[in-house]
């Protein structure tokens, strides 16, 4: 398994780069951020995306996730900055919270969180009730059928971390081969659920025109920007004419940016 998937203080410290230089120059691309917008992430995790707003003084900040120990740990993150008192940290399953009570926001951010919900459609309509009326909805995710889409980087086997496209295979092949790896049942169980919700460009395009969002910005990676942070590669914007071919375009893109809003 890669340090990076154990060590959370490391992953915390790469998901705030990637916000800062990617993420918020993304969204700023359609709609200008200033310190009095309020900001919303869903699947904060350890809330490192949240980072660079908590330290750039936005106005309220909230990250909610469903495992109350990431959350603590995100607590602890944020305690060594004397930045705890700056954010709201709730450890809920967003279907349980009332839009009255939290409120509804400027701007909304999830980072490879889409792909491991189920019912995806159901979900993005939830979202709208916490979106303002002019609000920006940014989405980032990594399609299916990219070479590494089942997030089998987090095995432990060395081979298995490293092999790409296995996981599109067909269930109980995938299964077989995570097991004769000697990967755990909890890592098998993980990876098997990501692969009922991982999801494509053209199924994420759908759902958002039958949930009435309008999609105002969108770029299809060759390279992630997570790359730049996790293995030093600068981030490569598909080719438009790649990008143009519906379904091949999932095998080619490790990462698709969206920024959506309400029709």
């Amino acid at each position: 398994m890669q340090k990076r998937h154990t060590n959370k203080s490391q992953y915390f410290k790469e998901q705030a780069k990637t916000t800062e230089k990617f993420v918020i120059p993304f969204i700023e691309n359609v709609k200008k951020l200033d310190k009095s917008m309020s900001i919303l992430e869903i699947g904060c995790g350890e809330a490192g995306n949240l980072l660079p707003f908590v330290e750039q003084g936005y106005g309220r900040v909230v990250g909610i996730d469903l495992s109350p120990s990431r959350i603590e740990k995100a607590k602890g993150f944020y305690k060594e900055r004397n930045l705890v008192d700056k954010i709201e940290l709730i450890a809920s399953d967003i279907y349980k919270v009332e839009p009255e009570s939290l409120g509804r926001f400027d701007v909304i951010v999830m980072r490879d969180v889409i792909e491991h919900i189920h019912d995806q459609e159901k979900f993005m309509g939830l979202v709208k009730k916490f979106l303002s009326d002019d609000g920006k909805f940014f989405l980032g995710f990594p399609p299916w059928y990219n070479p590494f889409g089942g997030h089998q980087q987090t095995c432990k086997g060395k081979v298995l971390s490293k092999l790409p496209f296995y996981h599109i295979l067909p269930m109980f092949m995938y299964k077989g081969i995570l097991k004769l790896g000697g990967e755990s049942e909890q890592t098998i169980e993980s990876l098997v659920e990501i692969k009922e919700t991982g999801i494509s460009l053209e199924r994420f395009e759908g759902i958002l025109k039958r949930t009435k969002y309008k999609i105002d910005y969108k770029t299809h990676f060759l390279f992630n920007p997570n790359y730049e942070t996790k293995f030093g590669l600068k981030p490569r914007i598909l080719w438009p004419i790649f990008t143009w071919i519906p379904f091949f375009r999932n095998f080619y893109t490790t990462a698709g940016y969206y920024l959506v809003s309400n029709m």
